[in-house]
């Protein structure tokens, strides 16, 4: 058995303590957690932008990913002092819940440590946490569908979406799908950003039933690419871009070009979107960040696109669905 490794390094003038190096956590391309922090701490120019004061849910894969693994929104307790935390009421625990915020290198090198592989963050700041940033699409296919079915709808949207003057981004789930962010950095609720994601899915699955579907169910998703509209919510958190999967190779949620989509679809070949660890460094150091626009650009959310999906009665639908739902209950004001 090898002997286990302990360093301990400084960064920014933090001092960390990592271990088990040699603790492989991809078996299949024996890929260790040695690598795994090796791999964030070299991605973090482009990654802390858009983890930066967005509250972060850790999945964590201590003994790899063919073991368990358990999703962790409470900071850890044994957390450095200098890693900072968003406070966060939970109308369903009834109480404060206390996410991590990664905001620079030591904190990002002390989660990989701890064998955070993949980051999923809210899509709001933990500052003004009812505001998203974005707008967001989950593009998942059906098998025998793959990611070139998720091509073709999401070329469909961003021509909807440049119909109505806006300016969209795609990026590879990682794993089967591709995704599509909208920025908007601007004055928006979660009812509006629900309210036009909902409405396009449905639109889509009315106009191409045969490629499209917006119900999270299984028996209907055969072939077909489910437009997952839910992730525009306030209460959930989606993976952030340059985040390590837990497939069987250290693949990322890594950002495309609309050309490289095309090309996908043209060649019928979902390889081409497919991009690990390595392969991704290297097109950061060629390309740069092809996500940046999505944490600067501001775009407002069209009234042309509210009133192409439901306008007024869908908003004041979803804004009572929203304050019926679970989870909804607000902390009470400090008296």
């Amino acid at each position: 058995m090898a002997k286990s490794t302990e360093v301990e390094v400084q960064i920014e003038g933090r001092t960390l303590k990592l271990t088990n190096l040699e603790k492989v956590l991809y078996p299949e391309v024996g890929f260790t957690k040695g690598q795994v922090i090796d791999y964030y701490t070299r991605i973090a120019p482009v990654i802390l932008p858009h983890t930066r004061d967005h509250p972060l849910t850790l999945k964590r894969y201590p003994n790899g990913v063919d073991a368990e693994f358990f999703y962790e929104k409470n900071c850890p307790k044994h957390r450095p002092p200098w890693v900072q935390t968003a406070t966060v009421w939970s109308g369903g625990n009834n109480r404060d819940m206390y996410y991590c915020l990664c905001q620079d290198v030591p904190t990002l090198v002390w989660l990989a440590q701890i064998a955070t592989l993949e980051f999923h963050t809210s899509l709001s700041l933990a500052s003004n946490l009812p505001e998203p940033r974005t707008l967001v699409f989950d593009l998942d296919p059906g098998p025998p569908a793959t990611i070139v079915e998720c091509c073709r709808i999401g070329l469909m949207l961003r021509d909807v979406f440049a119909e109505h003057g806006l300016e969209c981004f795609a990026k590879t789930s990682g794993s089967k799908g591709l995704q599509l962010y909208v920025p908007l950095n601007t004055k928006v609720t979660y009812v509006e950003t629900k309210v036009v994601s909902k409405g396009l899915a449905q639109l889509f699955e009315e106009q191409h039933p045969e490629l499209v579907v917006h119900k999270q169910l299984k028996e209907l998703r055969t072939g077909r690419v489910l437009i997952d509209w839910s992730q525009n919510d306030e209460y959930k958190t989606t993976v952030n871009v340059y985040s390590l999967r837990a497939r069987a190779r250290a693949t990322v949620s890594t950002p495309v070009t609309w050309d490289e989509v095309e090309k996908c679809l043209k060649a019928k070949d979902p390889n081409l979107l497919v991009f690990d660890s390595e392969q991704v460094l290297k097109r950061v150091a060629k390309l740069g960040d092809l996500f940046e626009p999505v944490a600067k650009k501001k775009q407002k959310l069209p009234k042309s696109l509210l009133a192409a999906t439901g306008g007024g009665v869908a908003l004041e639908k979803m804004a009572n669905r929203r304050r019926s739902g679970p989870g909804r209950v607000r902390k009470p004001p400090a008296k």
